[in-house]
């Protein structure tokens, strides 16, 4: 906070500005651009990779199902990939010329994608990234809470008729409502400080549309112009904003509680 209301470029001497390094930023249409991209990749990256991670851990929890522990493995092995693998795979497999995805859109009788040339196609393929790699962390966190929940509700509920659909709505959400709270928030946290993905991709000054994050900016405004008290600011809001959404993710998950 006391760096956020200096001007200081790491060596000088630092300079009291007061709240003039906020002031710039709530005018700064950089950094709105950024936030707004923030949002989105948050909602296109997070949203889907929980949904998809709760339907895998579910169905892996099935007593149907064997070989568990090989499925746990290889949906939990994205995580700790290598970012820069990761990255070099996507470009691959989105490349604007020579991508997979391209190639089989001209198979099927469509239209190429310019991936990385529209701020939509862009934070489609950072989203996927972020599906990709984080589905299996939460399918892992998911399955813990699963095995928790006594056996004898899903015999009970089998007994009753229930169905596969009826079980899972009306048993595993609400038991998984504590696992669930904090696999939101943790990924809330998480998508808004989103810097690997786009600075791997597209550079620390984000040439493609659409890639720019609230973190990389700060990181740009602190590392690459040497504005560190601008930085800090950025930082101070970053952590309202961040600390605002946990507290309505809180508030919406215990609204029914005592």
């Amino acid at each position: 906070m006391y760096l956020a209301g200096h001007k200081w470029d790491g060596i000088g001497e630092m300079k009291y500005v007061g709240f003039d390094n906020f002031t710039y930023l709530f005018t700064d249409p950089t950094f709105w651009s950024a936030l707004v991209n923030n949002i989105a990749l948050w909602i296109m990256g997070n949203a889907p990779q929980l949904i998809c991670a709760l339907i895998v851990a579910f169905l892996i929890n099935m007593s149907i199902v064997r070989f568990k522990g090989f499925y746990r493995i290889a949906y939990f092995l994205p995580n700790i990939t290598a970012m820069v693998a990761v990255v070099i795979i996507f470009q691959s497999l989105f490349g604007n010329q020579y991508g997979l995805i391209n190639f089989l859109l001209e198979k099927i009788g469509l239209s190429r994608i310019e991936w990385f040339n529209t701020p939509f196609a862009s934070r489609v393929v950072i989203a996927a990234m972020i599906c990709w790699r984080y589905m299996g962390y939460n399918a892992i966190i998911y399955l813990s809470g699963l095995q928790r929940i006594p056996k004898d509700l899903y015999e009970a509920a089998e007994l009753d008729g229930a169905s596969t659909v009826q079980t899972f709505l009306r048993i595993t959400l609400p038991m998984l409502k504590p696992i669930i709270l904090f696999s939101v928030m943790m990924s809330t946290i998480g998508g808004f400080q989103i810097f690997t993905e786009p600075q791997v991709l597209a550079g620390t000054q984000s040439p493609y549309p659409g890639t720019d994050t609230v973190v990389l900016y700060m990181f740009r405004e602190g590392f690459t112009f040497q504005n560190y008290g601008y930085a800090a600011a950025v930082s101070w809001v970053l952590f309202v904003i961040i600390g605002i959404l946990s507290l309505i993710n809180w508030k919406v998950f215990n609204k029914n509680d005592d």
